[in-house]
C-alpha cells in the first residue's frame, strides 16, 4: 500500500491511500524517503509530520507506510553516542557524507560492524522472564548488560556466546523466537515495570541550595525556568557531571547550535568524578538544535525518554536533562497550526499540559521487570520569554512537575551560582525526604534548614524596609540578620564550579556549614540582645572563615567543626566579657 502526497504544509504533509496506516506509524515520505510519522487518520488521508526538510516535495509523491511506530535501537554502544531527534548516529553520517547532511541521510543507530564479546548468564533449558539479563556484552573497556525485550520469554533453546554483532542471535526460544543483543522499542509507549516505588530517596545533585532547600527525589522531576543567560544550561551540565546518576541522557532540544557545539566539544574532555574515565563514557546525547527541522524537536524527547527507562530497566539510576522544553512546546505550536487546530493560550495547542504531563509521568524510582531497582529522575529546563513565569509552558510545567527551581537573571549577572531564586523556588518533596537527611546527613537537618530559610525571608522583608529608611536606621539586631543572610548567600548558597572541593557538596558538610552559619548568628543575636556592638562582632573575623568553608575539603569539615563551633562560642563570649 503506497499513498500519495496531497498536501504539503511547512512540516506537515497529507497523504491519499493511506486509509490502513495505523496512528504514529512511521512513513516514507517523497522519493528521497523522508522520515515521517502519522498523526492524524481521517479516512483514507492520512497526516504525516515529516522529521527532515520538505523543501522540494511535490504532490504527487509517494508515501510508503512500514507498519511499524516510530522507535529506537536499545543495545550495547549506546553510552558515548551522539544522536539527533529520531537517533541517527550523527557521528557516523558526519564521518560518511561530512559536516551537512543531505535529506533522507541514515545509518543503524547502534554500529553493525562492531563485535561484543558476549559472557552469557542464561543456559538452555532456563525459563526466560521478560526484562532478564541475557548476559554481559565487552567491548574494550566497556561492558553492557543485554535484557530481554519486554514481552520475550519462554524456555530457552539455544544459546550462543563469544564475539557477536549487536543484531545476531545469541539466545534462541522454543517456539523458534530469537533474541539478539539489540531490540527496539516504540519511543511514545513506556516501558513496562514490575511495581513503582515510594519517592522516599534523594536525587543528590552535589549543589547545596537545591539538596539542603529543595531537593527532588530519585525519580522525581524538576522544572529549571529562566530567562537567557541565568545559567540553566551550566547548570544541568554540572548536574550531569556531580550528580548521583549512574547514566546522564541529555536531550538538545531545538536550542542554538553554538550552545550544542561547545557541549560536543567540552564534554569529551571533562573526567568523570565517579568514574574517573571520561564524562562521556557514562552519557548519552540526543542533539536537536534550532536549525534542525522543527518537526524532529517534538521526537526528541521521547527518544531521549526510551533511551533513560531501558538503563533504567537495568537497574541504574539514570538523570535526563532536556534544554529545553520551551522549544519542544514550540515544535507543538507550530505543528498544530499546520493542522488548523484551535489554538489555546499565545498559540500553543489546548493539549499541551495533558502532553508535558503524559511526558513527565514517565519518571518513577521502579522496580523493574528483572526484579532490579531503578530509576529516572527528569530535569527539564523552561525558557521563557523574558523570564515570564506565567506564560502557558511554564505553568503547565508547574503542575505536571514536583520541585521548581527557578533562576534569577539578577543573581546570575551579580555572578552567583547557582543563580537559584529562593524566593520563588519550591520542592513539594522536601517534607518527604526529611527522614533520609535526618538519618544520613545528620540529626537537626530539617530543624536547620528551616531556620535557614526563615533568615532569608526575613532578610527581604528587612530589605524592603531598608530601601525606604536606609541601613543606618535599623537597629544592630535587624542588621545582624541582613549580615547574617549575607554570609548565608555568599557562603553557603554560592558554589565555584572551579574549586574542586566545591563543586559538589556532599550532604554531611553542607549540614555541618549550615549549622556553622546558624550556630555563628544564634550566638551573634544573643550578644547583640545583650548589648555586644554589631560592630565588635563584625570585626571579629569570623565571617571570613565561614566565607572560605566551601574550600575545605569534606574530610576536614567533619574534623574540624568542633574547633570552629568552639571557636565562635569563645570569640563571642569574649565579647560579652568586655
Amino acid at each position: 500500500m503506497t499513498g500519495r502526497l496531497v498536501r504539503i504544509a511547512g512540516p506537515t504533509v497529507i497523504a491519499d491511500g493511506l486509509a490502513g496506516a495505523g496512528l504514529n506509524e512511521v512513513v516514507w515520505v517523497g522519493e528521497e524517503r523522508l522520515l515521517g510519522e502519522v498523526i492524524r487518520l481521517e479516512r483514507d488521508l492520512a497526516t504525516i509530520q515529516v522529521y527532515e526538510e520538505t523543501e522540494g516535495l511535490a504532490l504527487g509523491e509517494p508515501a510508503e507506510p512500514t507498519g511499524e511506530p516510530l522507535a529506537v535501537e536499545l543495545g550495547p554502544g549506546l553510552l558515548g553516542s551522539v544522536f539527533d531527534g529520531v537517533q541517527r548516529p550523527l557521528d557516523a553520517l558526519a564521518a560518511r557524507q561530512g559536516d551537512f547532511l543531505g535529506r533522507g541521510a541514515r545509518l543503524p543507530a547502534l554500529d553493525r560492524a562492531r563485535r561484543w564479546e558476549l559472557e552469557p548468564s542464561v543456559r538452555a533449558g532456563d525459563e526466560l522472564l521478560p526484562g532478564a539479563c541475557l548476559g554481559i556484552a565487552r567491548s574494550g573497556p566497556d561492558a553492557h548488560p543485554v535484557l530481554a525485550p519486554p514481552g520475550a520469554g519462554g524456555r530457552i533453546a539455544e544459546v550462543r556466546g563469544g564475539a557477536v554483532t549487536v543484531d545476531e542471535p545469541v539466545v534462541r526460544l522454543e517456539g523458534g523466537t530469537e533474541l539478539a543483543l539489540a531490540h527496539r522499542w516504540p519511543v511514545r509507549r513506556p516501558r513496562p515495570i514490575r511495581r513503582r516505588l515510594a519517592p522516599d530517596v534523594p536525587f543528590l545533585t552535589g549543589q547545596r541550595v537545591l539538596d539542603c532547600f529543595f531537593p527532588v527525589s530519585s525519580g522525581g522531576t524538576a522544572m529549571v525556568p529562566g530567562g537567557f543567560g541565568t545559567g540553566k544550561t551550566v547548570l544541568e551540565q554540572s548536574l550531569a557531571k556531580h550528580a548521583a546518576a549512574d547514566v546522564v541522557v541529555y536531550v538538545g532540544c531545538g536550542e542554538r547550535g553554538n550552545e550544542m557545539a561547545e557541549v560536543l566539544d567540552e564534554l569529551p574532555k571533562l573526567d568523570d568524578p565517579r568514574t574517573g574515565g571520561p564524562l562521556l563514557g557514562r552519557t548519552v546525547l540526543v542533539v536537536n538544535t534550532s536549525n534542525m527541522p522543527v518537526a524532529a524537536r517534538e521526537a526528541s524527547i521521547y527518544t531521549g525518554c526510551t533511551i533513560a527507562e531501558y538503563f533504567r530497566d537495568m537497574g541504574r539510576s539514570v538523570a535526563l536533562m532536556i534544554d529545553s522544553t520551551s522549544r519542544w512546546a514550540e515544535a507543538l505550536r507550530e505543528i498544530s497550526a499546520r493542522l488548523e487546530e484551535m489554538p489555546g493560550e499565545e498559540g500553543y495547542p489546548t493539549y499541551l499540559a495533558s502532553r508535558l504531563a503524559r511526558f513527565y509521568e514517565r519518571a518513577g524510582r521502579v522496580e523493574t521487570l528483572g526484579c532490579g531497582e531503578g530509576s529516572v529522575t527528569v530535569v527539564g529546563a523552561v525558557s521563557p520569554p523574558g523570564g515570564d513565569l506565567s506564560e502557558p509552558v511554564t505553568q503547565c510545567s508547574l503542575r505536571a512537575t514536583g520541585v521548581l527551581w527557578a533562576l534569577s537573571a539578577d543573581l546570575a549577572h551579580r555572578r552567583h551560582y547557582p543563580a537559584l531564586d529562593w524566593g520563588v523556588s519550591f520542592s513539594l518533596e522536601a517534607e518527604r525526604l526529611r527522614g533520609w537527611f535526618e538519618r544520613e546527613a545528620g540529626e537537626g537537618f530539617g530543624a536547620l534548614r528551616e531556620e535557614a530559610m526563615h533568615l532569608l525571608q526575613r532578610e527581604r522583608e528587612l530589605v524592603e524596609v531598608a530601601e525606604l529608611v536606609g541601613t543606618e536606621s535599623l537597629q544592630d539586631a535587624e542588621r545582624l540578620v541582613l549580615e547574617s543572610a549575607r554570609l548565608l548567600r555568599e557562603g553557603f548558597l554560592r558554589q565555584s564550579a572551579y574549586d574542586p572541593a566545591d563543586a559538589s557538596c556532599p550532604p554531611r558538610k553542607a549540614l555541618e556549614m549550615l549549622r556553622l552559619h546558624l550556630e555563628l548568628h544564634g550566638r551573634a543575636a544573643n550578644a547583640v540582645a545583650a548589648g555586644v556592638p554589631l560592630r565588635s562582632i563584625l570585626e571579629a573575623g569570623l565571617s571570613a572563615r565561614l566565607l572560605r568553608l566551601g574550600s575545605v575539603p569534606a574530610e576536614a569539615i567533619a574534623s574540624g567543626a568542633g574547633a570552629l563551633r568552639a571557636e565562635i562560642a569563645e570569640a563571642i563570649a569574649r565579647l560579652e566579657a568586655e
